[in-house]
């Protein structure tokens, strides 16, 4: 059986997470083993009876930020409980680094990641510090764009879907992966889009299938749907300014 990848998802809203991973291929790849998937309620790791886990916050400013405490001792006994020795703690932040495909195949070939699902003005940034002084773990503060959600839950499924589908036996055709959007890569240097996909029929609403995608010809199809590639990367990025 191919490596198993554990992910660990903590969040004071679980429901939000379970069933979107219990579903599709990422839902089979956890029946499999090939990942386990373990949510994580951060209220079950309070001391006191209204299960706190925000205060106010030092220097005041609207919102409520998420206390060191909590987190802390959620995040130590989820390290506790597993078998591996280091841990990849990914801290969900709108200020953090962005996202890509680059570092979905680098945590992929991870033992363990830890989603800490932050609320409200975000979790103490002292969680930060000091997991980053511990040699079991390397803390990552990721967005996975320019904007801001209400809480770091969507962007956890949205990492944890491009990062397991690239770990092996996820995906039924492995070649695949390597025709994808930012898989590609130009003269070894930047990653392109996809190539434009075509199926029957033929012809549709005036529309024809490109004619060499018919012609049997391997090679040419190869050449086309790269030049295409190619093209379509240099388009959008001149659009969007990347």
């Amino acid at each position: 059986m191919a490596r198993n990848l554990k992910i660990d998802v903590v969040t004071i809203f679980p429901d939000y997470v379970v069933t979107p991973l219990a579903q599709s291929l990422i839902g089979k790849a956890g029946q499999s083993g090939l990942i386990e998937i373990i949510t994580n309620d951060l209220r079950d790791f309070t001391t006191d009876p209204h299960r706190t886990v925000d205060d106010t916050p030092y220097g005041g400013g609207a919102g409520m930020v998420m206390m060191p405490t909590v987190w802390g001792d959620a995040i130590d006994a989820i390290a506790q409980a597993s078998e591996t020795s280091h841990h990849e703690l990914i801290i969900l932040t709108p200020a953090g680094e962005l996202f890509s495909q680059a570092m979905a195949e680098e945590l992929s070939s991870a033992e363990h990641l830890i989603f800490a699902c932050g609320r409200y003005e975000g979790i103490d940034h002292r969680v930060t510090e000091h997991y980053r002084t511990r040699s079991d773990f390397r803390v990552r503060e990721v967005s996975i764009g320019n904007y801001v959600l209400n809480g770091g839950e969507a962007a956890a499924l949205v990492m944890i879907e491009a990062i397991a589908r690239l770990v092996p036996g996820v995906i039924g055709n492995p070649d695949s992966l390597t025709e994808e959007s930012h898989s590609i890569v130009a003269e070894g240097q930047e990653a392109l889009l996809e190539y434009p996909s075509y199926t029957k029929p033929a012809e549709w609403r005036g529309l024809p299938v490109p004619a060499i995608l018919t012609s049997g010809n391997h090679g040419l199809i190869a050449k086309w749907r790269r030049e295409q590639a190619i093209s379509r990367t240099r388009q959008i990025r001149s659009e969007t300014g990347e």
